[in-house]
């Protein structure tokens, strides 16, 4: 189980949502971001639409 805190740590506010970024979950579970991301792919039918989207590079 991940600790709350840990999982609060990592929380920003992007387009006035808050958000944890890919690399910082991937630290709480011990996987390299690119593996979170695959399995995220793999499974989009899982997730609501609204579960992610990509930064700008502004953002």
């Amino acid at each position: 189980m991940i600790p709350v805190s840990s999982a609060t740590l990592g929380i920003r506010v992007v387009r006035r949502v808050r958000v944890l970024l890919d690399e910082d979950l991937a630290e709480l579970y011990g996987v390299e971001t690119r593996a979170l991301t695959q399995a995220v792919r793999r499974n989009l039918q899982r997730f609501p639409a609204d579960f992610m989207f990509e930064l700008t590079r502004e953002e």
